[in-house]
């Protein structure tokens, strides 16, 4: 996923017969030029990221028929509240009315209050789930391609065991050095790569999936997916692992906190923002659930009831070797800049924090040759450290993922863009559309809690027989 920036220019608005006023919005920006299509391109490139890696592995715990149907309606829901947020961009009149840039901020100027705080904090603690589990994805794709290299030389029966630990501790001493870098995550490039090796790694691994079918003779799975008994797998596993294959689909669907933000690159009214917002959504949504359902139902189609929780990384293609080492190496490029981009508002905040709370202290202020402060160089270097010591006492991808996925979705993606929407619109309380929509969050959340507890059960099952730090 990569994050939009709202720019950062101020600028006031002049004499439109000044020619430097007609490159101007109603605020004073730089005028925006986005269209249906480039807003839809935004989405999609925001939303297609590491989460499709474990949906065969979701659609092997729901099976055939649930498995694409899910996908579906998580992908109608996501349409659904999407719609509602796109109406909140502008506060008051939809054409005239205030821009909001970002997420946060439509939550201060529409709702304000305690429900602001708890934004901040579901967005925060989404951010550092995020940080772990890319350092889990990272160095999990750093040792399939030694993997598969050992595989390739010295055969499929060697068990070329390595521990995933030096790869972690790697990616940690990276990102110690990437996080000092000033704004790192708003060098240009930066969304290009990470948007290009995104769609490489789904890419090989759809195709991948296609090949292993087609090698098979055949589609494996069933049509309720793994069975009780199968492995040993007891009614309530399989009741765990259905609940954390949904939050596993809703990690992938985790995009709604950037959408103002992609919004706010939509050319002034008419038509107004909200209704390119409503069309480009429609295609970015009905894109991604398509690629979605491919990527799973192939993986499931590949390897049946035995897919990996991270379908690149589970070693069921073996060969030809040279796809999957390239489609893990896009995956540990796309985290390495995708980790900085996720960490720079956590990173931004407590310094803003502390600059306030000690605005005399040289330590907080201080800033030394290449923009370095010590609290910069402290703070940062121990939040890597620290997402990287408990990224390596997870016990897998999977699970973490499923985690983060069933925390966020409700609150970010259902139960804000409700609350705004109907505070924006001055729903009437009891009314047959207020009813509805309180159902929806209501529904989500339960959705959501189920997830949360399926995950947990998840790990506590993994942690059963992983050893933290032994990788």
């Amino acid at each position: 996923m990569v994050h939009i920036q709202p720019l950062e220019v101020s600028l006031e608005a002049g004499n439109l017969a000044d020619p430097a006023a007609v490159a101007l919005d109603d605020d004073g920006r730089p005028r925006r030029t986005g269209t249906v299509l480039t807003t839809s391109a935004h989405i999609v490139t925001a939303v297609v990221g590491s989460g499709v890696l474990s949906l065969a592995w979701a659609t092997a715990q729901l099976g055939w028929v649930a498995g694409p149907t899910t996908m579906a309606l998580f992908g109608g829901i996501v349409y659904y509240s999407s719609t509602l947020l796109a109406d909140c961009y502008r506060t008051g009149d939809p054409a005239a009315g205030t821009r909001n840039y970002s997420y946060v901020e439509a939550v201060r100027t529409i709702l304000g209050g305690a429900k602001v705080k708890f934004c901040g904090v579901i967005q925060y603690a989404n951010l550092v789930g995020i940080a772990i589990g890319y350092t889990i994805a990272a160095s999990i794709s750093f040792h399939a391609i030694t993997r598969a290299n050992c595989f390739h030389s010295k055969g499929h029966d060697n068990a070329c065991h390595t521990s995933s630990t030096p790869y972690m501790i790697g990616f940690g001493a990276a990102q110690i050095v990437f996080s000092q870098i000033p704004n790192f995550d708003q060098i240009r490039w930066l969304s290009v790569v990470a948007s290009a090796m995104s769609f490489a790694y789904s890419g090989i691994g759809l195709g991948l999936g296609i090949a292993q079918t087609v090698a098979n003779g055949g589609f494996g799975g069933t049509l309720t997916g793994v069975a009780i008994g199968t492995a040993g797998v007891t009614v309530m596993q399989k009741l765990w692992r259905v609940l954390q294959a949904l939050g596993n689909i809703a990690f992938a669907y985790s995009f709604s906190n950037v959408l103002i933000e992609i919004q706010d690159t939509i050319k002034a009214p008419p038509p107004s923002e909200a209704a390119v917002m409503k069309k480009a959504t429609a295609l970015s949504v009905a894109t991604t659930t398509a690629f979605y359902v491919m990527c799973g139902c192939m993986g499931y189609a590949a390897f049946g009831n035995d897919a990996p929780d991270n379908l690149l990384t589970g070693f069921g293609f073996y060969e030809p070797f040279w796809p999957v080492d390239v489609a893990n190496a896009a995956i540990v490029v796309h985290l390495v800049g995708a980790y900085q981009v996720f960490c720079q508002p956590i990173f931004a905040f407590v310094q803003r924090w502390a600059a306030a709370r000690w605005p005399e202290s040289d330590f907080v202020t201080r800033v030394g040759p290449f923009a370095l402060s010590a609290l910069r160089l402290v703070w940062r270097s121990a939040f890597v450290c620290l997402t990287t010591l408990v990224a390596m006492a997870m016990p897998s991808f999977g699970a973490i993922v499923g985690l983060m996925g069933a925390l966020s979705f409700w609150p970010l993606t259902v139960y804000f863009p409700v609350e705004m929407y109907m505070k924006q619109r001055a729903v009437a309380r009891g009314s047959a559309r207020w009813l509805c929509l309180k159902a929806l969050t209501v529904g989500c959340l339960v959705v959501s809690v189920a997830a949360t507890v399926g995950s947990i059960a998840g790990m506590v099952g993994a942690f059963k027989v992983f050893r933290p730090f032994s990788g």
